[in-house]
């Protein structure tokens, strides 16, 4: 399916990097950073623009190879990584940052997925993460039409127990990114520290 979707001269959701991401890069210390579902590339070639090491790991070959394009027009490199996040190994303390941005993943690998993610952090390591909650159903402007994938704050809780967050919301925002997130979107915000 993403394949498919990224299967066109047109970056879907856009060549510029996520609103929410930009406005907390900057509590990511100099270093390596991982990108989970990372489509088209834009927010690691954003990451890698200010100077950070990015892996970019999404199941979709085709938005991988977007990826790259788009970080030869930007003049930085990243690397890249072909994998499904349910078989996704994340190498234990060794991350700076992981990045997750509107990943769709069913709640049951999400769980184990956010265990590897506490896992994968270094100490002082920052996950930053958006995405959409069930109100977006309401709205469709974007993301999976899918309650599963989706996100609350409360949920993030449980599922990043041991991190600390630094920033924690849930409410509606503009997101327009691309041609497939346009409009009111209800999204939930997490910045989260591992000590």
């Amino acid at each position: 399916m993403w394949d498919k979707r990224y299967d066109t001269d047109e970056y879907v959701y856009g060549r510029k990097p996520n609103e929410f991401l930009v406005s907390m890069s900057h509590q990511i210390r100099q270093g390596r950073v991982l990108c989970l579902a990372e489509g088209e590339g834009r927010n690691a070639v954003y990451l890698a623009t200010l100077g950070h090491r990015v892996l970019a790991v999404d199941s979709s070959s085709v938005g991988l190879k977007k990826a790259k394009l788009l970080a030869a027009e930007n003049n930085v490199t990243i690397e890249t990584q072909v994998a499904d996040l349910d078989h996704l190994e994340i190498e234990p303390e060794a991350w700076d940052g992981i990045v997750s941005i509107f990943a769709q993943v069913p709640s049951s690998l999400r769980k184990r997925l956010h265990n590897k993610v506490i896992q994968g952090l270094r100490p002082d390591g920052v996950f930053i993460l958006e995405a959409y909650t069930p109100e977006q159903l309401k709205h469709k402007t974007g993301g999976p039409p899918d309650e599963d994938k989706m996100m609350t704050l409360s949920g993030l809780r449980q599922e990043l127990e041991g991190l600390r967050f630094v920033h924690a919301r849930e409410f509606e925002r503009d997101v327009i990114e691309g041609k497939l997130h346009t409009g009111r979107g209800a999204v939930v915000q997490v910045v989260a520290v591992k000590p």
